[in-house]
C-alpha cells in the first residue's frame, strides 16, 4: 500500500513539473516582451502597480493581477532565504509529526493520564485544522488560481464551478478505491477464517444443540473479523488523510518558492505554523493504525515533512528557469488544489467526523467533560485555521 502512496505522489510531481516546462519557449518570449512593455510605463502606472501590490499584500496567494504580471521574478529574489526557510519547515513539520508518535509510545501509557488527555486534544484540534485547510485554504486558493489572468483560454473561464467539479471527482475516485481495499480486506480475513474453521477436529452436535469442546464460536470470529476491520478502515483513511495533505504540502512550497521578497516573510511565518499544525494532525492518526514498531509510522511521518521542503525547491528550480505563473503551471496548481480538497473533505466528513464522533459508541458514551473538551478542540483548530488564511 506504501508503494502505491509513493507512486502515486511520484505521479503528481512529475506530472506538475511537466506541465510547468510546456510553455517554458513561450513563457521566455513573452517574458521579454512584457519587459519592454514595462519599461514605457510612466510613474503614475508604477503608483498604480504599487497599490495593487499592496492590497493583495495580505493574502498568502496574492499572485498576479493583470496578464502583464504573469511573468517570473527576475529581481528581489532572495535564494538564500528560501534555503533556510526549507530547514526551518522541515524542523516544525518534523517536530509535529513525530512529538504525537512518541508520546504515544512512551510507556506506561495510562489511558487518564495526562499523556492520554494531550494527545486528544491535539487528535481533535487536528480534525478542525484539517477540516479548515480544506474549505479556507485549498478551495479558495483553488478558486483565485483557476480565476487568474494567467489563464487566457476562455473554457477554463466561462464555467465557474471546476474546483467542485475536480473535488467531486477526487470525492468518488477516493471512495472507489476506499470501497475495493475494504472489499479486498474483508475477503482476506473471511477466507483466513474459513481456513481456521477447517483445521478445527470439533464438531457441533446440531440434534442436542451442545458444542463439542475446542470448536471455534462463530460469534467469536465475526468479532474478531470486525475488530481487524475496523482496525484496517483506520489505516486505509489515514494513508488517505496523508496523500490529501500531501499534495497541499507541495502546492504550498511551491508557493512559497514563487514568491517575491516583499511579502516572503509573513507567508514564511504563516506556513510554518500551517504545517506545524497538519503535521500534528497526522501524528495523531498515525497513532490510530497502531503498528508495533517505527518503520512505517517512521516512513510516513518522513513523507510528509519532505513534501513542502521538496515543494519550495521545485518553486525555487521553477522560478529561476521557466515562468511560475504560466497557464499551464497555474492550471496545474488549481486543479491539485481541487482534487487534494475533496480528499480531505472527504477524509475529514466521513473516517474523522462520521467515524469518530458520531458513529463512535465510546464517544457517545463518554463523559460531559471529555466531549467538551474533544469539541472545543476541534473548534479551536478549525479557528487557527481560519486566522492563518490572511496569510497562508
Amino acid at each position: 500500500m506504501l508503494k502505491k502512496f509513493f507512486s502515486i505522489l511520484l505521479l503528481i510531481v512529475t506530472y506538475l513539473a511537466i506541465a510547468i516546462a510546456q510553455e517554458a519557449d513561450h513563457d521566455h518570449a513573452e517574458h521579454e516582451h512584457t519587459e519592454d512593455e514595462h519599461a514605457g510605463h510612466d510613474h503614475a502606472a508604477e503608483e498604480s502597480s504599487a497599490h495593487e501590490e499592496d492590497a493583495h499584500a495580505g493574502h498568502a496567494h496574492g499572485g498576479p493581477t493583470s496578464a502583464e504580471e504573469c511573468v517570473a521574478l527576475t529581481e528581489d529574489y532572495n535564494i538564500n532565504l528560501r534555503i533556510a526557510s526549507i530547514f526551518v519547515i522541515m524542523a516544525a513539520t518534523l517536530i509535529g509529526v513525530f512529538g504525537p508518535i512518541i508520546l504515544h509510545r512512551i510507556r506506561p501509557y495510562s489511558q487518564k493520564g495526562i499523556r492520554h488527555w494531550i494527545l486528544t486534544i491535539c487528535k481533535f484540534f487536528g480534525t478542525g485544522v484539517i477540516l479548515g485547510v480544506a474549505f479556507i485554504h485549498m478551495m479558495p486558493e483553488a478558486i483565485e488560481r483557476f480565476e487568474s489572468p494567467c489563464i487566457t483560454d476562455s473554457i477554463w473561464s466561462s464555467y465557474h464551478g471546476f474546483v467542485g467539479v475536480f473535488a467531486l471527482i477526487a470525492v468518488f475516485f477516493i471512495q472507489i478505491i476506499e470501497l475495493a481495499l475494504l472489499s479486498h480486506l474483508e475477503k482476506k480475513h473471511m477466507n483466513r477464517q474459513d481456513t481456521n474453521s477447517s483445521d478445527s477436529t470439533a464438531i457441533k452436535d446440531v440434534e442436542s444443540g451442545s458444542i463439542v469442546k475446542g470448536t471455534p464460536l462463530v460469534v467469536e470470529d465475526h468479532s474478531h473479523m470486525l475488530i481487524e476491520n475496523s482496525k484496517d478502515m483506520r489505516d486505509v483513511s489515514t494513508i488517505v488523510l496523508e496523500l490529501g495533505i500531501v499534495i497541499h504540502s507541495v502546492i504550498i512550497g511551491l508557493t512559497l518558492g514563487f514568491s517575491s521578497d516583499e511579502g516572503f516573510v509573513p507567508l514564511f511565518i504563516a506556513l510554518v505554523f500551517h504545517q506545524l499544525f497538519e503535521a500534528i494532525a497526522l501524528g495523531t492518526r498515525i497513532n490510530d493504525m497502531n503498528h508495533k514498531t517505527y518503520i512505517k509510522p517512521l516512513i510516513m511521518g518522513l513523507v510528509f515533512s519532505l513534501t513542502t521542503p521538496v515543494g519550495v525547491a521545485i518553486g525555487v528550480a521553477v522560478n529561476l528557469t521557466v515562468n511560475p505563473f504560466s497557464q499551464s503551471s497555474t492550471l496545474a496548481q488549481a486543479i491539485l488544489d481541487s482534487l487534494a480538497a475533496g480528499i480531505l473533505l472527504y477524509n475529514a466528513f466521513i473516517s474523522l467526523i462520521a467515524g469518530e464522533i458520531n458513529h463512535n459508541a465510546a464517544f457517545r458514551r463518554s463523559s460531559l467533560s471529555y466531549k467538551t473538551v474533544c469539541f472545543t478542540s476541534l473548534y479551536i483548530g478549525a479557528a487557527v485555521m481560519a486566522v492563518l488564511a490572511k496569510w497562508a
